[in-house]
């Protein structure tokens, strides 16, 4: 959900991509290939033939659970998905009637950068098309207006902006290359130089574990100036002001920009949620034990199964499911990919289920609020030149205000098309809680009307707002996870669980999965590679194996393992 882009700030450092592989979001904690690993001809692996047809849960049907039950269908077992709402959890499409079935509402996840290589893997097999992103300054983007303490800057490049932008996007690069061997991890991250990624990851994570992004800027003294900090908080070095990531861990952005996860950002055409949606649908052709045709669906006749309400073990070392309507169905494996808040109050659970120190992990879990509001509009007014200025009559929008982030989505002439009138983090999504949408929507609306004075974006409007904030939904209470300094430790565990031959018997069977559970949490690569290392888990707990020439996560986690700080 989470995401950066081509800078807003233009940046010093060369982010072009040199001839080879692309950058991946794979490090660097576990820098593993999973882009590889799907690519490749000799599949994910096997389970011994008595295996095939056995049921295995999978609590939530977001894209991390959809993608386990789908791999996990491929292998041969039976998954059978548990999801309270809708399918695609985070990816929540919301369409506007008598507008195109492509004139939507991204709740949630809305951009994903290329380097989501696992991700694109599954936009590819379902045939879904994807465009820029209209991200501030990107070379897509018509225009920019960066408005900061009442003064605009309207910019359709960096070059356009005045000369302090630069100063704080030259402070940035300096920060990261002489405290974070930048240049050198990405050239590491893009040749697959898993030694290299290690080296220098496991040396900074014990010194930069207990930092905050906002702590480390200060630290360095290219960000000397309290107004370069705040110029870069506000209009940051991505999808816009990151001030509201300042109380986080740096390792948290490190991972970001390592990865190129703040770079060249794509939508999917008619919405995100048509990915899960689809491949509920799709019937794998390199299927085992299935017959041809089979999918998700065919399985899950009626659609998925209710949501859980209990969890417990039962022995010998069974998962039991209890459901919304009441049914209660014994599982020799489960994998839980919903937010994991959900076993501390929505879901009535066994202590049996984790150890300790897990269950600790996710109780000190820590989530981004977030909230966004959408208006369909009559057409892509914004695109029509003021007569006077010969500028954009609106241009995307950075602001210190109180819809920080404005996007306008479309460009087809005499075509509806959406406004994301707002799109905040933490604390400024804490401000709009308490109102409903239409008190949103004014106060977004007269914000827009002190930046663009001669535009009335009211009489545009051609139906409902929409909107969301995602700490008020009760089966997802936030949007994303975002590590607190001193949390490593935390992430380490829920990451690892996959691995479970070091763990007690009792505490094996019961995987978790989802981009929370990742390294790169609030983006869709990290929902898709946590499914997959669930997926391996699965496999390697029926006795399965993969591959030779195609080792799975848990069979590389010896060699490229995170880092294990002392407690």
């Amino acid at each position: 959900m989470t995401s950066a882009v081509p800078t807003a700030i233009p940046t010093a450092i060369p982010r072009d991509e040199p001839a080879g592989r692309p950058i991946t979001m794979f490090g660097p904690d576990f820098p593993f290939a999973y882009d590889d690993y799907l690519a490749h001809p000799a599949g994910l692996g096997s389970v011994p033939a008595h295996r095939h047809g056995t049921e295995v849960a999978v609590i939530g049907g977001g894209l991390s659970g959809i993608v386990t039950a789908y791999e996990l269908m491929k292998l041969g077992l039976r998954p059978v998905v548990h999801e309270i709402a809708e399918i695609g959890g985070r990816l929540r499409t919301v369409r506007f009637p008598g507008c195109p079935d492509d004139v939507v509402a991204e709740m949630g996840a809305m951009r994903f950068p290329p380097a989501s290589t696992a991700l694109f893997h599954y936009i590819g097999k379902v045939g879904l098309e994807t465009t820029p992103f209209p991200n501030p300054l990107a070379p897509e983007t018509p225009s920019t207006v960066v408005d900061l303490k009442g003064e605009s800057h309207y910019a359709r490049t960096p070059a356009d902006l005045p000369a302090v932008f630069a100063d704080v996007a030259a402070a940035w690069d300096r920060t990261l290359e002489e405290h974070a061997s930048f240049a050198e991890m990405q050239t590491a991250i893009r040749d697959r130089d898993a030694k290299t990624i290690k080296r220098l990851w496991n040396e900074l994570v014990p010194k930069l574990d207990n930092q905050t992004f906002y702590g480390f800027l200060c630290d360095s003294p290219a960000f000397a100036s309290f107004r370069h900090r705040e110029i870069f908080g506000q209009v940051g070095f991505g999808t816009g002001g990151w001030d509201t990531d300042f109380p986080n861990s740096i390792l948290e952005i490190l991972r970001v920009v390592y990865t190129g996860a703040d770079d060249e950002h794509r939508s999917i055409t008619g919405g995100s949620q048509q990915l899960p949606l689809r491949l509920w649908e799709h019937a794998p052709s390199d299927i085992v034990f299935w017959p041809e045709g089979t999918s998700l669906a065919s399985l899950h006749e009626g659609g998925p199964r209710p949501g859980v309400t209990r969890l417990h073990r039962t022995a010998p070392n069974n998962i039991t499911v209890t459901d919304a309507s009441g049914h209660i169905r014994t599982y020799p494996a489960a994998v839980f990919t919903a937010q994991s808040w959900m076993l501390l109050s929505k879901i009535e659970c066994d202590e049996a289920l984790f150890p300790i120190d897990h269950w600790t992990a996710i109780e000190r879990t820590h989530y981004m609020e977030s909230s966004k509001v959408f208006v369909p509009v009559d057409r892509p007014f914004w695109l029509d030149p003021d007569p006077a200025t010969g500028r954009d009559t609106m241009s995307m929008t950075l602001t210190d205000r109180m819809p920080r982030g404005t996007y306008l989505l479309g460009s087809a002439p005499d075509r509806p098309a959406v406004i994301c009138l707002s799109y905040t983090w933490a604390d400024d999504s804490l401000k709009w809680l308490p109102l409903s949408v239409t008190e949103r929507v004014e106060v977004m609306l007269q914000s827009l009307r002190e930046i663009y004075p001669g535009v009335d974006v009211r009489r545009h409007i051609i139906g409902d707002p929409v909107t969301v904030s995602w700490e008020a939904e009760p089966h997802f209470m936030g949007a994303f996870k975002a590590n607190l300094p001193g949390h490593y430790r935390y992430q380490h565990r829920l990451f690892t669980h996959f691995v479970q031959d070091e763990l007690a018997e009792r505490h094996r069977g019961l995987f978790l999965a989802g981009d929370d559970v990742s390294w790169t949490a609030g983006w869709a690569e990290g929902a898709v590679q946590t499914a997959l290392n669930a997926v391996w888990g699965v496999l390697h707990h029926f006795g399965g194996e993969t591959h030779p020439v195609n080792p799975g996560p848990g069979d590389s986690f010896g060699d490229i393992a995170p880092i294990t700080l002392p407690d």
